[in-house]
């Protein structure tokens, strides 16, 4: 692999020679699988030690995953609103390089494992600055000049997902009733239809990268599509995403209110609680469905791996999520 893929390096960079000086697969990255290079570039613009990282497709993924194509073009998008983002540099479809195909961007520095990352202790400026990042993705809505790749935007972001969750749920061979419950309780309980943006869907403690207590990227842009911006901060804010540290509610850095300030005075829009709890539902809904396919991804012998069968040990504690945020008489506003 490392022949072939320096000489795609050295004819994309327009260099004279490149070396790969080391290589070593990341941690995280459960769908996707990462690699660090560092590359000896000789001659061109470049000339010099480049730090990058290598995504590659996944051997086998869950069913609402994008391919590394779309989330090479999802970094370009959010780099083109100001977003904190790895520069993505080339990407390839040929599998005769690395054996599938692959985007290789800039590696930044930091932390990005979630528990660690919340070990750090509270972090309000850092929660205030991943608001205003998201507001900036939020300005991209559907348009003509939007990529063909997007697709049209949803009549109903809210109603589609509840419809596909239950799809998946109904081809799973045992019955989940918790999960079936959050999908009933969110048909009884709709949200008012509103903005429809470009949504990152996997916003969260986990997938940025931290240093020194400040932002230096947003990662992993496999589940991007339109929806309802409020989806997006709510996954953020969503009890499964803070590694433990349950009092501070946004990402477990912070409380909300640092969060929904920045992304307030950088959007210009309201938070709705109301959505945001409905959201909330959803998040540990969804969250369950994808722990299920990795968990299948495992157990059907496609991908033997310990993390993919330890994600399914989550779904009882969102099961007890999804039925603590439904509970009658909760206050859902």
């Amino acid at each position: 692999m490392s022949e072939a893929l320096a000489a795609f390096i050295r004819e994309r960079a327009g260099a004279d020679s490149v070396t790969i000086a080391n290589e070593m697969r990341l941690t995280g990255g459960a769908i996707q699988e990462n690699r660090a290079l560092d590359v000896e570039i000789a001659g061109g613009p470049l000339a010099g030690r480049l730090a990058l990282v290598l995504r590659t497709e996944a051997k086998s993924s869950v069913p609402l995953s994008q391919p590394v194509a779309h989330q090479f073009a999802y970094l370009k998008l959010a780099g083109s609103v100001g977003m904190t983002v790895p520069e993505p540099l080339w990407r390839s479809d040929d599998p005769g390089i690395v054996g599938t195909p692959f985007y290789l961007m800039r590696r930044v520095p930091g932390e990005a494992l979630g528990n660690r990352v919340v070990r750090q202790g509270p972090n309000p400026a850092l929660a205030e600055r991943l608001g205003r990042e998201l507001a900036r993705l939020h300005t991209i809505v559907p348009s003509p000049g939007a990529p063909d790749f997007l697709g049209a935007p949803p009549d109903d972001p809210a109603a589609e997902s509840i419809a596909l969750y239950r799809r998946f749920l109904d081809a799973e061979p045992m019955p989940h009733p918790a999960i079936e419950w959050g999908l009933r309780w969110m048909e009884t309980h709709p949200v008012a239809l509103g903005e429809i943006v470009l949504c990152h869907h996997d916003f969260r403690t986990g997938n940025y990268m931290v240093e020194d207590g400040r932002l230096t990227g947003i990662l992993d842009w496999e589940f991007a599509g339109w929806s309802d911006p409020m989806e997006d901060v709510a996954w953020f804010c969503a009890r499964c995403w803070r590694f433990g540290a349950n009092r501070l509610e946004a990402g477990g850095i912070a409380d909300r209110a640092p969060f929904y300030a920045g992304y307030e005075a950088e959007s210009g829009r309201r938070i709705d609680p109301v959505k945001i709890h409905f959201y909330e539902v959803m998040a540990h809904v969804r969250w369950a469905v994808i722990a299920l396919h990795q968990c299948g991804r495992h157990l059907s012998g496609a991908e033997r791996d310990l993390e993919l069968a330890l994600i399914g040990r989550r779904l009882p504690e969102l099961e007890h999520e999804i039925l603590s945020l439904t509970a009658p008489g909760r206050n859902h506003a």
